[in-house]
């Protein structure tokens, strides 16, 4: 697995500094490879949602943490070598605007006891032109959760922000290939596919102010 100084111990998860995902990055474009960290003190934000038949509802979080490394190449089109990233998401702190169903998706679905994280590390796929400043930018990977890794592609759209970059990714699991039962409660209609949406900022690992 990849390592990195912000990041946890080989032991598992912490979050220091961390689904989206991809995060991105490259000073000037085409740079020599540099590390980035996910930025805690920015507006990141990560919604699981569920569309039901009879109710719609999300969970909220902002306790995203993870790094990126990107290679040599830099964040241009065609350009994937030396690239690598490792995302996870605090699943405990998953909000869902009323604290029983928060609490009962913890315990009794998400098991966030024995599964506190979601988590997504892998390489870069493809990078190529988006619009108006912005690139697709395309992680492929494992996708872990509630203990079940599963092999998958997600796409983000990626740019530039203050010196380091902005990642929005969108994409949709289904709950029953992590092994997580649905519910069937009254006041947890969840439905077997999950929407993902991410949006959070990363930063060069130097500007963190952190001892390697």
């Amino acid at each position: 697995m990849l390592t990195s100084s912000g990041i946890h111990a080989a032991a598992g998860p912490s979050l220091r500094a961390g689904l989206a995902v991809l995060l991105l990055a490259t000073a000037p474009f085409g740079a020599a490879a540099q590390e980035y960290h996910v930025d805690l003190n920015a507006d990141n934000v990560v919604r699981f949602i569920s569309e039901a038949t009879i109710e719609d509802f999300e969970g909220v979080t902002e306790r995203i943490d993870g790094f990126i490394v990107l290679g040599d190449g830099g964040l241009v089109s065609g350009a994937t070598a030396g690239s690598d990233f490792y995302l996870e998401v605090d699943l405990g702190s998953l909000d869902t605007g009323i604290g029983l169903r928060n609490r009962h998706m913890r315990d009794n679905y998400l098991e966030t006891d024995r599964f506190p994280y979601a988590t997504f590390s892998g390489s870069f796929a493809e990078v190529s032109e988006g619009n108006d400043g912005w690139k697709r930018v395309t992680g492929a990977g494992d996708l872990g959760i509630h203990g079940v890794s599963r092999s998958v592609e997600v796409a983000c759209d990626v740019a530039p922000a203050g010196s380091g970059f902005r990642a929005r990714c969108s994409f949709e699991v289904l709950l029953s290939d992590f092994d997580i039962e649905i519910p069937k409660v009254m006041f947890m209609k969840l439905a077997d596919e999950i929407r993902l949406e991410l949006d959070f900022f990363v930063t060069p690992a130097h500007l963190e102010g952190e001892s390697p």
